[in-house]
């Protein structure tokens, strides 16, 4: 009976090592070759694509990898040069409003300081400052701080930008020869796709090569779902604002909602990164009705989320609504707002893993020393 408890300790220690060494691989070893992990998920996207050139235009393979990349960064390009241009578009828009916004502000100050009791105020002070003049060291002492914490701060945050920007530029080579690494291993893994899977079948036992079958194919279908979730949701929201908008008469109702569903994909954030500053700039500029009615559809839609989300997420992912809320909490708790996402996908790994009785095998390892 001793040694079967001392055999089971000594697989058990055994379990432990090995996922020891696994987390610390993943920590220390992924940043030296995540390029390398790109370019793996690059080459798994675009292989249905090149499969259907290879077998269906009858092309050789390296010509239809090199199709596949080249027609994947076209459309990267395409989309970032896009985003690119809208966000100059409104930043230009933006910049004109803050001018407006800002003259408003200037005239509503100059109204402020030429009121009477403004002006009655600022009589009082210089009396008090004239006849009180041992205070006057003070008074200029603290001016002075206040004007030098002001500007101390302002050129922290000129350098802050201008250091982040000359960042950005500096690292532009690196980014440009991370992405030809991409690129060149996507194309040698993508060209050899099945002579690579085969390798690393080869090294893997039978039992463990049906495991990560059982598990890929769950995170497989759990990733369509994820997406399938997000997209109901976003539709959701979309129809919702929509309506709402036509009812309070906005203009350009359907076109604002369909960019409001977009904002949607926004962790966390989401509708509010769009609709609570809108609400706001109507308090602010007298529209009070309208703010009122945003702030109420508002209302519906974060309601709407909150009991939706949990329920479609389940649906789509095949995971309970309360597990997948408390996997969003915890992840919110952790990790911030990308726990959001990380929380539920974490949930839906060790579904996964427990569906191909991975845990099973590992207690029977452990207890029984078989595989």
């Amino acid at each position: 009976m001793e040694r079967t408890y001392i055999h089971r300790i000594g697989r058990g220690l055994f379990v432990l090592v090995i996922l020891l060494l696994l987390a610390a691989a993943l920590v220390y070893v992924t940043p030296l070759i995540y390029p390398f992990l790109i370019s793996w998920a690059l080459a798994y996207i675009i292989n249905p694509i090149v499969n259907f050139l290879y077998n269906t235009a009858k092309i050789p393979r390296w010509l239809a990898v090199s199709s596949a990349l080249l027609l994947f960064a076209a459309a990267m390009l395409t989309i970032i040069s896009a985003l690119i241009t809208r966000i100059i578009v409104e930043i230009v828009h933006l910049s004109k409003s803050l001018n407006v916004m800002i003259g408003f502000w200037k005239t509503q100050f100059e109204q402020f300081v030429a009121s009477s009791e403004i002006q009655s105020l600022i009589d009082r002070l210089n009396t008090f400052y004239q006849q009180n003049p041992n205070y006057q060291h003070t008074i200029n002492s603290r001016i002075s701080d206040a004007a030098n914490l002001l500007a101390n701060k302002s050129s922290e945050f000129i350098s802050f930008f201008l250091n982040g920007l000359i960042n950005v530029i500096i690292s532009l080579p690196n980014w440009a020869t991370l992405l030809i690494i991409v690129l060149l291993a996507a194309f040698f893994i993508g060209k050899d796709w099945n002579t690579h899977l085969s390798q690393i079948s080869g090294w893997l036992p039978e039992s463990v090569r049906r495991s990560l079958s059982a598990v890929w194919h769950d995170l497989q279908k759990a990733l369509v779902g994820y997406c399938r979730a997000q997209l109901i949701m976003i539709s959701i929201t979309t129809v919702v604002v929509t309506i709402g908008l036509l009812i309070l008469q906005v203009e350009y109702a359907i076109t604002i909602g369909l960019l409001i569903g977009l904002v949607d994909l926004l962790p966390y954030l989401g509708v509010g990164a769009a609709m609570i500053p809108w609400i706001a700039y109507l308090f602010l500029y007298g529209d009070p009705s309208l703010a009122i009615g945003l702030s109420i559809l508002y209302g519906v839609i974060l309601i709407a989320r909150q009991i939706l989300e949990p329920k479609v997420l389940a649906s789509s992912v095949g995971l309970q609504p309360l597990p997948t809320l408390i996997a969003m909490f915890a992840g919110l708790q952790l990790f911030g707002i990308f726990g959001l996402i990380a929380g539920p996908v974490t949930l839906v790994i060790l579904s996964a893993i427990h569906r191909a009785h991975v845990f099973h095998d590992i207690y029977s390892y452990i207890m029984y020393g078989n595989k």
